[in-house]
């Protein structure tokens, strides 16, 4: 297995662990009866299990350019020192993108966002070049 493809899966087990945080957040914040309800309304959360929806939301977002970033390297056979590091820190950066979204911490959220964009964009374009 390529160093992106194991990345790709612990970035699939990340996705896990927000689920898990978002759905704790929620229980607390609106109890069992409204999150296993039929939903038949709209249901909204607000403060910090707000920003952990929006983070795990996120994070469903770029893992789709991220698993497409992965599948032209992997498949490609461009797999290399370079977009192995570039893997990494994509997931190093949706690790830090947690907390800081969770805790409003801006410009940083931003910063980190861009960190793991820019690393995913660079893969795909080490596997075009």
């Amino acid at each position: 297995m390529t160093p992106e493809l194991t990345v790709l899966a612990l970035a699939g087990l990340l996705q896990a662990v927000q689920f898990a945080l978002f759905a704790i957040a929620a229980n607390r914040e609106l109890g069992t009866r409204v999150t296993m309800g039929p939903r038949d309304k709209p249901i909204t959360v607000s403060g910090r299990t707000g920003r952990l929806q929006r983070a795990l939301n996120n994070h469903f977002e770029g893992l789709i350019l991220f698993t497409l970033a992965v599948v032209v390297v992997s498949l490609g056979g461009q797999s290399t020192g370079f977009t192995a590091a570039c893997a990494w820190i994509y997931l190093v950066a949706r690790v830090l993108y947690i907390p800081a979204y969770a805790f409003g911490l801006t410009p940083w959220r931003s910063v980190i966002w861009s960190v793991g964009f820019a690393a995913t964009m660079l893969m795909i374009l080490a596997a075009l070049f």
